[in-house]
């Protein structure tokens, strides 16, 4: 997903474009003519995009742990 952002004068509006998990080439390419628009400047800001892998089966984060697992934040 590509996101940016298009400020107007006085407004403000997010925007956001869908990709396929194929389809990496042609979001960066969005991204690069959303850039150049910027520098021609158009009000574009905050050109970003995020991905989400498509076979997840949980929540991010860890779940399940080794019987060796001890992390601690602080190590003394």
């Amino acid at each position: 997903m590509v996101y940016w952002t298009m400020v107007e004068e006085t407004e403000t509006t997010p925007h956001a474009q869908a990709f396929g998990t194929d389809a990496m080439v042609a979001a960066m390419g969005f991204m690069e003519e959303l850039r150049k628009r910027q520098r021609a400047g158009e009000g574009v800001r905050f050109v970003t995009m995020c991905s989400e892998h498509p076979d997840v089966v949980g929540h991010p984060g860890v779940d399940v742990t080794g019987p060796g697992y001890d992390w601690k934040k602080r190590r003394r």
